[in-house]
C-alpha cells in the first residue's frame, strides 16, 4: 500500500503538469483514501466490467479532488493507462471534473453536496434486494456546509443503512479559507453520533490506520451507517500547497512540481 500510494502521488502531480486546470491540492489529500479502498482488498470491483452487479458502490462526492483516482482506475483495468497522457485534451474522457463517462465513476460529481443523498438511494435499493454489497462515499469536509449532506445523514440513520460508509477527507480547507472560518462543521463525531451513526477518526495519511478502520466499519453487525473522519493535509507533500490557504485554486509551476517530486513524499 505504501508503494502504491507513493506511485499515485507522483502520478497525480504528473497529470497536473499535463493539465494545470486540475485541482491538485484537493486530490493530494485523498491519495491514501483511494489507495486503501482499491488496493487494500476492501472494495469489491471489476475493472473489466465497471457495472458488474456484484460490485460495491463508490460515490466520489468531491469529484474535483479525485484526479488521484485516475491512475488507480487505469492500473485496475478500467481503461488503458495511455489515456492518462490525454487528460483534459479534446477527445479524452478524463476531465478536470470527472463524470460517468469515465469507467469506474458511478455519478456526476461537479456540484458538491449530493454524494450522501445519491449513496442513500443506492444503499436503500441494495438493502431492499438483500444484497451484501456496500456503498462508500468519499466527501470533502467543506461539503458539509451544504444542507443536502445533512439531509442524507438523517435519511441514512432513519432507514438503518448499515451498508453505507462515508469517508470524510478532512483537510480543513475549502475553496477560499479554512473551514472553521467559513462555516465550522466540527466536531464531526458528535454531530454524526447525534444523528445515530457510528463514527471513527484516524490519520487519513496512515495507511495501516485507514485499512484497520475501514475493515472494522465494514465488518460491523449493525444497521447503523458509519462515518470515518480521515484527518488529512491539503496539498500533502508539496510545501507550496501545504502552506497556502488558497491552495484549492492554485496551479503549480513545472519547477514546483520538479522540486516536489525530486524529494521524498
Amino acid at each position: 500500500l505504501i508503494e502504491k500510494a507513493h506511485w499515485v502521488w507522483r502520478e497525480t502531480l504528473r497529470m497536473h503538469r499535463l493539465a494545470p486546470e486540475t485541482r491538485v491540492a484537493s486530490s493530494l489529500s485523498a491519495v491514501e483514501i483511494f489507495t486503501t479502498l482499491y488496493y487494500g482488498d476492501l472494495l469489491k470491483y471489476n475493472g473489466a466490467d465497471p457495472r458488474w452487479e456484484g460490485r460495491d458502490r463508490l460515490i466520489v462526492s468531491k469529484g474535483h479532488g479525485s484526479i488521484c483516482l485516475f491512475p488507480i482506475l487505469a492500473d485496475c483495468g478500467y481503461f488503458e493507462t495511455s489515456e492518462l497522457e490525454r487528460i483534459c485534451q479534446p477527445g479524452s474522457f478524463l476531465g478536470g471534473i470527472p463524470d460517468t463517462i469515465i469507467p469506474g465513476y458511478e455519478t456526476i460529481n461537479g456540484s458538491l453536496g449530493h454524494g450522501i443523498g445519491v449513496a442513500c438511494g443506492m444503499a436503500l435499493g441494495l438493502k431492499s434486494k438483500k444484497s451484501t454489497n456496500h456503498v462508500y462515499v468519499v466527501a470533502g469536509d467543506g461539503e458539509f456546509c451544504e444542507g443536502s449532506m445533512w439531509e442524507g445523514v438523517m435519511f441514512a440513520a432513519h432507514h438503518s443503512l448499515g451498508n453505507l460508509t462515508v469517508i470524510i477527507d478532512n483537510n480543513r480547507l475549502c475553496m477560499l479559507d479554512k473551514c472553521e472560518n467559513v462555516l465550522n462543521v466540527e466536531p464531526f463525531e458528535r454531530r454524526f453520533e447525534a444523528f445515530g451513526w457510528d463514527a471513527l477518526r484516524i490519520d487519513g495519511h496512515d495507511l495501516a490506520a485507514l485499512h484497520d478502520a475501514l475493515s472494522k466499519l465494514k465488518g460491523r453487525n449493525t444497521n447503523k451507517p458509519a462515518v470515518l473522519i480521515a484527518d488529512t493535509v491539503k496539498g500533502r507533500g508539496v510545501p507550496e500547497l501545504e502552506n497556502d490557504t488558497l491552495c484549492h485554486i492554485r496551479t503549480l509551476t513545472p519547477e514546483e512540481i520538479d522540486h516536489a517530486t525530486g524529494g521524498k513524499k
